[in-house]
């Protein structure tokens, strides 16, 4: 068995485009935050045709069915919490969809898989991210 992953949306997206490598996640155990079905469905709602839309759609249904799809709990609103404090406390803001993701990976115990730097999964407590 491979690595226990969470998927950031952009890896999602990356899938979607054909721009990773998507054998390398093959021996994986992968998750995604429902939030990031959402952050994946405006992309459905704002395609510029029709076409485009449904291609989206496809690509998410999938997603979703290859991978486990992680509801947000009473226990992922509690790392969530401690999460929003940390970083308020720090004066390190970060985007509500980002720690959402990140409460998810440490309430299961899964490592985010993103391209993102600007979110530095990694610098939050409880947290193991690796870069895509």
């Amino acid at each position: 068995m491979g690595r226990r992953l969470i998927l950031d949306t952009n890896i999602l997206i990356a899938y979607e485009r054909g721009t990773m490598d998507r054998s390398s996640l093959d021996d994986d155990e992968l998750a995604i935050a429902s939030v990031s079905v959402a952050e994946y469905r405006v992309g459905i709602e704002m395609a510029d045709t029709a076409d485009r839309a449904a291609e989206r759609a496809r690509a998410l249904a999938a997603i979703t069915s290859a991978v486990d799809v992680l509801d947000y709990t009473q226990a992922t609103a509690a790392h969530h919490g401690r999460l929003l404090a940390h970083v308020s406390r720090s004066g390190s803001p970060r985007g509500a969809h980002e720690l959402i993701i990140a409460a998810h990976a440490a309430q299961t115990g899964r490592t985010i898989l993103s391209r993102d730097a600007k979110a530095r999964f990694g610098e939050l407590p409880g947290v193991s991210a690796l870069d895509a």
